[in-house]
């Protein structure tokens, strides 16, 4: 197996910081590119009023998305100040899942890695999964980490 460039979306919540950990264990051993998007997922956009006088209501999408830079930067300085592999960075708006397999078919990547909750269930179905869709259409590999176990006693 062979790669050559890694993605790892990110949301820079703790879950993403694993996620992110593995993606660079993987580049170190590959001695790939490692690839970190951020999405601004455009459906927090919320609206006063319907029609064609609605205004947004929070802030611009132009300031969400730089908003997302400065925490890219951040979140890479906490988790990556000594990387040894090259490391790029992308914030995008959009819808997230869509975003992520764009980036991916743009930059050949070779794999996906990112964290997920594993919900099932209603949840599941009342929140969605990002990871879940990405997995199901993604054109490589993805490799899912979730958070550590609370317990490893069976239930």
């Amino acid at each position: 197996m062979l790669l050559k460039k890694i993605l790892c979306p990110t949301d820079y919540s703790d879950l993403s910081a694993l996620a992110i950990a593995y993606a660079r264990s993987f580049a170190d051993t590959y001695r790939a590119e490692l690839h970190l998007l951020h999405v601004v997922d455009e459906a927090y956009q919320y609206w006063m009023a319907l029609g064609p006088n609605s205004l947004p209501i929070g802030p611009s999408d132009a300031e969400l998305v730089e908003a997302a830079r400065q925490g890219m930067k951040t979140f890479v300085e906490k988790h990556l100040a000594d990387a040894t592999t090259p490391c790029l960075t992308e914030v995008r708006l959009g819808r997230p899942y869509l975003e992520i397999m764009k980036y991916a078919d743009e930059i050949g990547a070779d794999l996906i890695i990112m964290g997920t909750h594993g919900r099932s269930g209603l949840t599941h179905m009342l929140l969605g999964s990002v990871t879940d869709k990405v997995v199901r259409k993604s054109h490589c590999a993805v490799l899912t980490v979730r958070p550590p176990a609370e317990s490893t006693e069976a239930s």
